[in-house]
């Protein structure tokens, strides 16, 4: 059994502890969709990169929501697509990623494109049509400010006035896939959190 370390509260800074909150809380309320890559490394890329390989998604995307609490914004896209869709505005009463944030609530489903919450202004946009989507919620700095989502997606064809897919549905994500995207959030959100608290106490300044 491994013994734990017994860290110590240094009592000089409770007193501080208030004021580093409150400073902290102003950072989190300048971060914007736009400026969003800005506080992300490569490690937290590559993390971003291997996660959606690893769930087998064909693309992946961090949204944020923007400052007036009305959109969640595309800031981050993993395929080839990514200029086309950085930028992308979704309502927040629209679509499983706004419910995803509304509610704090994992989701993971085949046939999304079956689902009445499903917005298909994105698929066309490219002219496909998400089969699969995995989204988890995606917090830093004590609060949900975006999600996260995977996306498989095939070839489509018009049916109805919607796009659906050409074709059988092939396997979409399943348990372990939703796993790896949370776990990759929780990461994610830690190291995010450990650099914005350096930034606050310029802890890289000499």
């Amino acid at each position: 059994m491994a013994i734990r370390p017994n860290f110590l509260v240094n009592e000089r800074f409770l007193p501080l502890r208030s004021i580093l909150q409150d400073h902290l809380q102003r950072i989190a309320e300048t971060i914007t969709p736009e400026n969003f890559p800005g506080i992300c490394d490569d490690l937290i890329w590559w993390l971003l990169k291997n996660s959606f390989k690893q769930a087998g998604a064909d693309e992946g995307s961090v949204w944020i929501v923007d400052s007036a609490m009305k959109h969640l914004v595309i800031s981050y896209n993993s395929g080839p697509n990514a200029g086309n869709l950085i930028g992308f505005q979704q309502k927040l009463e629209e679509g499983i990623v706004s419910l995803v944030f509304a509610n704090e609530q994992s989701f993971v489903e085949t046939e999304v494109y079956r689902n009445a919450h499903h917005s298909g202004k994105l698929d066309d946009k490219l002219g496909v049509t998400t089969y699969a989507m995995v989204v988890v919620p995606f917090y830093f700095l004590n609060q949900c400010r975006g999600v996260i989502s995977g996306v498989k997606l095939m070839e489509a064809t018009a049916s109805a006035g919607k796009l659906l897919p050409k074709g059988p549905v092939p396997c979409g994500f399943d348990l372990d896939d939703l796993s790896t995207l949370q776990n990759a959030a929780l990461i994610i959100r830690d190291l995010i959190d450990y650099r914005l608290l350096k930034t606050a106490v310029a802890w890289n300044q000499h």
